[in-house]
């Protein structure tokens, strides 16, 4: 399994629920949202240009728009590794936290 920061998995997690709408201020807006913390678009880039990288995601750019001054809205999407690393994780983080309730009662 591919070693990935806590950053990088929510970023992931947060193209997922984003879709057609995970560009870089979107992502940061979701993930402020989300862990009710303000989330600086530069430590949204550097993840997100790792997790190219290594192949988990991938990018298009939109259409332009006036908005923009012209310019176009880099859009992310998990690949198919990417999603085979976030059932991963899910399978591992699901049996760790099985009992934990019950762990943390005794």
């Amino acid at each position: 399994m591919r070693n990935l920061t806590r950053k990088e998995e929510l970023i992931m997690l947060s193209i997922l629920h984003l879709k057609n709408k995970a560009y870089l201020v979107a992502i940061a807006d979701h993930l402020s949202k989300v862990t009710k913390k303000k989330v600086s678009l530069t430590s949204v880039h550097l993840p997100l240009s790792r997790l190219e990288k290594k192949g988990l995601i991938d990018s298009e750019y939109g259409e332009s728009t006036a908005v923009r001054g012209g310019r176009r809205k880099k859009v992310y999407q998990i690949t198919r590794p990417g999603f085979e690393f976030l059932d991963e994780t899910k399978r591992i983080s699901d049996l760790l936290w099985k009992d934990y309730i019950n762990l943390i009662a005794k």
